[in-house]
């Protein structure tokens, strides 16, 4: 089922719910009972529980948008750095150059076209794709320059392995879900309480009420749809890409 789908028939659900509550509540309501007569104490503690809620969905927004944002900066970082690896070997022999290019290329050719979707599917990285980079940068590390200039290519080439090596364990890192269990038992809660305390203030069968109740609980159903969108940075619908690794290695089919 389409992630979109589940967004619309979220927010369908919201607003049947309040409107069904509404209608049943306003045809068992007593024929004595005065909407207008909402206890101050009672609009008072809404809109504090509103806003309170309203500020823990920004926050948990911020952080699963944020750790996204970290996903995307892990892949780019990781991708830059195998770039700068095969760019920099130009002045190692051919045979070297050779064989470190296409180790540098095979692993990338892995990463995008077998591990991205075990990260999707499964939630982790791959054995084999760790076993390519382990082949990279043995091949990285093994070779004795032969003059001064290769010397001098050689100590930032072992950095850029280091950081990419750096950038596939945060990349492993962050593959799954950025947030608690019990923070999600918190915003369901939350939701539950917030639309709840709508019908503490008695509202009435009109359209218009109807109308911005639906909308408050559709509201809500669209910001927790965000929350859980975001909070698995390469497996949903806003999701990381592996596009840094296929502009930077152009010859490489995704």
């Amino acid at each position: 089922m389409s992630d979109w789908l589940v967004l619309v028939l979220a927010m369908l659900g919201a607003c049947a719910v309040v409107v069904v509550i509404t209608l049943v509540r306003h045809k068992r309501a007593p024929d004595d009972e005065d909407p207008s007569e909402t206890p101050d104490v009672i609009e008072y503690m809404t809109m504090w529980i509103g806003v309170v809620y309203a500020i823990v969905l920004g926050l948990a927004i911020a952080g699963v948008w944020e750790a996204r944002s970290a996903a995307q900066d892990h892949v780019q970082a990781e991708a830059q750095a195998l770039h700068e690896i095969s760019e920099r070997v130009r002045v190692y022999p051919p045979d070297v150059r050779d064989r470190i290019r296409g180790d540098a290329d095979t692993y990338v050719q892995y990463v995008v076209t077998t591990e991205w979707k075990a990260m999707t599917d499964h939630g982790h990285i791959t054995g084999r794709g760790t076993e390519l980079l382990a082949t990279l940068r043995h091949d990285v590390t093994d070779y004795q320059p032969k003059n001064d200039f290769e010397a001098q290519a050689y100590q930032p080439l072992l950095d850029q392995m280091a950081a990419a090596d750096q950038a596939r364990n945060a990349r492993a890192d962050s593959t799954g879900a950025t947030m608690p269990g019990v923070v999600w038992f918190g915003l369901l809660a939350g939701a539950v309480i917030t639309v709840c305390m709508v019908f503490a203030l008695q509202i009435r069968r009109t359209r218009r009420e109807l109308i911005l109740a639906g909308f408050f609980s559709a509201t809500i159903a669209f910001m927790l749809f965000l929350i859980w969108d975001f909070d698995a940075p390469y497996s949903r619908g806003i999701a990381a890409s592996a596009e840094p690794f296929l502009n930077l290695f152009p010859h490489v089919k995704g």
